[in-house]
């Protein structure tokens, strides 16, 4: 093919890809929290970090972090922030970046939501419970060296996920057109059901549609693929020794752990709680979120009522 007409393709490609940009980000609606409860506001470092509240501010404080994909927000706990807050003063942020929090294009890092969380529990929070899950789980272990934490319940933890940094990556998500098409793709409603039962749910059939919905809104909201695209490319990552950092603690640390999870397999949690001296607590039938899947056990883990432990 003559190099005029690969030019020609590439410019119609570019250009149908920006119309179908404009498509989609045209048929987003406003989207409104799913978690139900308080809608408040914190404002940090010139972001307007939203969250939600529930439960009566004179029980313990609990606060739930959200793990880190291309979606995420605190809806994450749909399944069990009822049930918590009838126990527990909870509250449940959008990470800088993510959800219903402010979405500018900056250079997301680790260090930016380590931060992040470290200043929320110090401004926001008492002795709290902290619950957090997959790469957040570093942020948390991070945060409580300088925070007083009464409990870390962390849910699959991880300090890293993609195996390094890749600045050609990150640029090239960031790019308005194809990568605001790239990532349009991931957050299109069959690769959402698609990463949800490839590693997610260990049965998809308690994968509610109104999840998938509510990721898709939010995922094609103005700004939705700068923090993501940090993400994918290695920048989110913590790049500790969890398990050395989880030691030095002097905080009692629940693991919880799907026995059949594969990205962050159960062999690796047990060898985290090993070395950190931590309880491990496995669900059966669960793969990364088993408090989706099995909220009533993951409540009672939270309570300190669940009594099966698995090393």
């Amino acid at each position: 093919m003559k190099l005029r007409n690969l030019l020609g393709v590439a410019a119609g490609t570019v250009g149908l890809t920006a119309v179908a940009n404009r498509l989609l980000a045209a048929r987003a609606d406003e989207f409104e929290p799913l978690l139900s409860g308080t809608q408040r506001t914190y404002r940090w470092r010139g972001f307007d970090v939203a969250y939600t509240e529930a439960g009566d501010p004179s029980d313990p404080d609990l606060v739930l972090l959200h793990g880190i994909n291309a979606a995420a927000s605190s809806h994450e706990f749909h399944a069990v922030f009822e049930d918590l807050a009838e126990d527990y003063h909870v509250l449940a942020p959008d990470l800088p970046g993510f959800g219903h929090s402010d979405r500018p294009p900056l250079l997301y890092s680790s260090s930016l939501l380590t931060t992040f969380v470290t200043d929320f529990l110090a401004d926001n929070t008492t002795d709290a419970t902290v619950v957090a899950s997959s790469l957040t789980g570093s942020y948390a272990a991070l945060a409580a060296r300088d925070v007083d934490v009464a409990h870390l319940v962390l849910i699959s933890p991880t300090a890293t996920s993609m195996g390094g940094r890749q600045t050609w990556l990150r640029s090239l998500l960031r790019s308005p057109i194809l990568g605001q098409g790239i990532y349009n793709l991931v957050v299109s409603k069959p690769s959402l059901r698609y990463f949800h039962d490839d590693h997610g749910y260990y049965d998809v059939d308690n994968l509610d549609e109104e999840i998938v919905d509510y990721e898709w809104q939010s995922g094609h909201q103005p700004g939705a693929r700068f923090a993501p695209a940090s993400f994918v490319s290695g920048f989110l990552d913590s790049e500790i020794d969890l398990s050395a950092e989880l030691a030095a603690l002097d905080v009692p640390v629940t693991l919880v752990w799907g026995r059949d999870a594969d990205i962050t397999p159960l062999s690796e949690g047990r060898e985290l709680a090993d070395e950190a001296d931590a309880r491990l607590v496995v669900f059966d039938d669960a793969l990364l979120v088993p408090h989706a899947e099995h909220p009533d056990q993951f409540v009672d883990v939270v309570r300190g009522e669940y009594d099966e432990a698995v090393a």
